[in-house]
């Protein structure tokens, strides 16, 4: 499977597990810290720890970019 098609799949299986686990009652941001860990943790014992930590120095801008809203701005 190609790999925009597998980053696919996987955000859809995280949804819904997002989306079951909201229904439980777990909080979004106890969520998302936990997918933080977990993600966080894959691409260090991925990639090792240096370059797992320039990729986290760069989303600082990414976030400032928009890249990760939801939210469409519309004029």
């Amino acid at each position: 499977m190609p790999d925009h098609e597998q980053k696919r799949a996987a955000l859809g299986y995280l949804n819904a597990a997002w989306a079951e686990a909201r229904v439980e009652g777990i909080d979004g941001d106890c969520l998302a810290q936990a997918c933080l860990f977990a993600a966080f943790a894959e691409f260090v014992s991925t990639y090792g720890e240096e370059p797992a930590a320039r990729f986290a120095e760069g989303l600082a801008v990414r976030i400032r970019n928009g890249e990760f809203s939801l939210a469409m701005i519309r004029q």
